[in-house]
């Protein structure tokens, strides 16, 4: 048996290091939701954020997950076994990995086994309006950035707080491109186009950590096929960080 609490602070990052140090010693396995820890290039090169180390650190005694181990091994038999099963023959789908080094498993597979895959690290992560076409360019501009990115203030780069709950769609030509839209679902919901748009109809999302209503603002833009792959709990399908926890 495990006892799995979620607990949020708004994106506080304060609050956050107070909640490690009080759960220091007092608990199995502490999991940063909401922030990585790694981020990896292709090759295997790790990169450490700058402002999840410093949480991170508040912790003496437990040890700290940022769920990076699953998304190596998990993530990336997920688009296997998708294929195995024929389920998704990706040999013919365009994918559109929405951050290819925080889901370098996923990343490394979309592009071993799809027709073509576009990941969207410069458009929906640094503000650049730049499609990276392959698996190559994504590891250069990664060795090259990853350095300088990993220092700047983590809100910078991904949505915390109030903003994971919005949606300002953007770039939507590139999920309107694409059979299949991976990877975090956080960064999926902040993106993604109307349901007027009609750019996500018969598409499949493969993604995780999706709440009831989350599944139903994919249902209302047409999406066919969502492929989550943790387990859920009360009607929450739970992140990779708890399953590492775990």
């Amino acid at each position: 048996d495990f006892e799995i609490s979620r607990i949020g602070t708004n994106g506080d990052m304060r609050r956050f290091a107070e909640l490690i140090r009080e759960l220091d010693g007092n608990v199995d396995a502490i999991g940063l939701g909401g922030i990585d820890l790694y981020l990896y290039a292709p090759g295997g090169k790790k990169y450490t954020i700058r402002d999840a180390a410093k949480l991170a650190a508040n912790a003496k005694v437990t040890p700290v997950v940022d769920g990076s181990g699953i998304k190596n091994n998990l993530e990336r038999e997920t688009f296997e076994w998708l294929q195995r099963e024929g389920i998704i023959d990706f040999a013919n789908k365009n994918v559109l990995v929405v951050c290819g080094v925080d889901r370098f498993g996923m990343a490394e597979a979309a592009a071993r086994l799809s027709k073509s895959v576009i990941y969207g690290d410069l458009m929906f992560n640094c503000g650049i309006p730049i499609p990276i076409t392959s698996y190559r360019m994504l590891g250069i501009l990664a060795h090259t950035f990853l350095p300088l990115i990993c220092i700047l203030p983590f809100q910078w780069l991904y949505p915390i707080g109030e903003k994971q709950e919005q949606t300002v769609p953007k770039h939507e030509k590139y999920f309107q491109w694409a059979d299949v839209v991976a990877g975090d679902n956080k960064i999926i919901k902040r993106f993604m186009p109307s349901p007027q748009s009609g750019a996500l109809v018969g598409k499949t999302v493969i993604t995780n950590t999706l709440t009831p209503s989350e599944v139903e603002a994919l249902k209302a833009r047409g999406v066919k096929q969502m492929v989550i792959y943790t387990k859920e709990f009360n009607g929450r399908t739970i992140a990779t960080n708890v399953v590492e926890g775990i």
